[in-house]
């Protein structure tokens, strides 16, 4: 039997589908587990993977730290169900299974908006308002989650083996279909796939065990015992580096020989860092509701050290620092919602250790005024110069970490 593997957004009945096909197929069946499992061994929280899977721009989209631990950790829950021969797994990791494993029947169950908007509202009472807004955000967050993976849609037909379209196919009828396709001749397992299985295994212990250690920019391959390190970050002592991995590698049981080589992403001159990943969020949050402009100057100040999460509204920067309090929180104030004047003001009075810098490209000079008085570190203009930010934000950290600051000018230099 092969392992059936289901990927779907909200009100597709693939829950359903789901747990006919295993019964029918008389396999476990799997889904919240893996997350579970992850989170245990991890220490990150179920809630947290779970709002990472979901597309969560307060976790997966900008955490270097978080990101790479758990996505190690995912895979390497994920690898140990696989460790069973046959099951049926469903959920958001369907991703993540390497194409070497072929014994994977691949199977999206999808529908249309209407249909879905549909069923929310008989199952769960939504207006046909509620209905759209719930799943149109489901839907983003599948696709944030897919495209980081995959750079593709969630529902390219070229991710998948079958498609079921729920609006017009019955649960039963989509089962016979899975069932149908599961016992195809060219999912059987075989020897080749099986030890694809067991080499997914290995490399994710390897990859967990260099993750622990701060090497978070390393994909890990395994052939049997042999193991091959990919090194996708340029270092000044590279020899040295490997020596580490290397040390690291041959820890983990199962692992007898042990190979480095650079990777794709070997590209720019750095040193070798290691991170504490028991501080899982930045100390940077980015605000903006222009998502690409944000997500561009959080990788550019990526590359000046600055690890940055975001938020793409003042409700989820508010939300993010009642759990996290970052030093530094750069805000724009034109923002649908609650507006960067308010969310200034809210920091303020509840989190005053929280240094905030506004950049905007709308404000006013009686916009200006306010935030000075509200307590705002500085007061830049769009389009920003990039070391003039962090420069700023840099100084904004060490004030509210209790450090001497210089006083801060009035710079308005536009973008590199």
């Amino acid at each position: 039997m092969p392992v059936i593997a289901i990927f779907a957004g909200p009100y597709c009945s693939a829950e359903e589908v789901a747990q006919k096909a295993a019964e029918r197929m008389d396999l476990p069946l799997v889904g919240e587990e893996v997350i579970e499992r992850a989170a245990k061994m991890s220490g990150i929280t179920t809630d947290k993977l779970g709002r990472a899977l979901a597309g969560s721009a307060s976790f997966f989209n900008n955490l270097t730290h978080g990101r790479e631990k758990g996505l190690a950790y995912l895979r390497a829950a994920l690898a140990e169900e696989l460790g069973q021969e046959s099951l049926v797994y469903r959920g958001p990791l369907v991703h993540l299974i390497p194409r070497s494993i072929t014994h994977v029947l691949r199977v999206a169950v999808v529908a249309d908006p209407e249909h879905r908007a549909a069923v929310a509202r008989e199952l769960d009472g939504l207006t046909a308002r509620e209905a759209e807004k719930r799943i149109k955000a489901a839907d983003e967050g599948l696709r944030q989650w897919v495209h980081f993976l995959m750079r593709k849609s969630p529902w390219d037909p070229a991710l998948y083996d079958v498609r079921i379209p729920m609006q017009s196919t019955t649960v039963d009828r989509a089962v016979e279909l899975v069932c149908e396709s599961a016992l195809k001749p060219a999912l059987k397992p075989n020897e080749a796939s099986l030890q694809a299985a067991l080499d997914f295994q290995l490399a994710t212990r390897v990859l967990v065990a260099l993750v622990g250690k701060g090497h978070h920019y390393c994909e890990v391959e395994a052939s049997g015992a042999d193991v091959t390190v990919v090194i996708n970050k340029n270092v000044l002592r590279l020899e040295a580096l490997e020596r580490d991995l290397k040390r690291i590698a041959t820890s983990v049981e199962g692992v007898d020989r042990v190979q480095t080589r650079v990777g794709p992403k070997y590209n720019s001159p750095d040193i070798i860092r290691r991170f504490d990943f028991d501080m899982p969020t930045s100390k940077f949050l980015l605000v903006d509701d222009e998502k690409e402009y944000v997500m561009t100057l959080s990788e550019r100040l990526e590359m000046r050290d600055f690890e940055s999460d975001v938020a793409y509204d003042g409700q989820e920067a508010l939300r993010y620092v009642d759990e996290h309090e970052p030093d530094v929180m750069v805000l724009d104030l034109r923002m649908p919602g609650i507006g960067g004047i308010d969310v200034l003001r809210r920091i303020k009075q509840e989190h005053p250790a929280v240094e905030v810098i506004i950049l905007t490209g709308h404000g006013t000079e009686k916009d200006r005024q306010m935030a000075e008085e509200l307590g705002a570190f500085a007061y830049l203009q769009k389009p920003v110069d990039i070391d003039v930010l962090a420069r700023t934000m840099k100084e904004a950290q060490r004030k509210a970490r209790g450090e001497a600051v210089e006083p801060q000018r009035d710079e308005t230099e536009e973008t590199e």
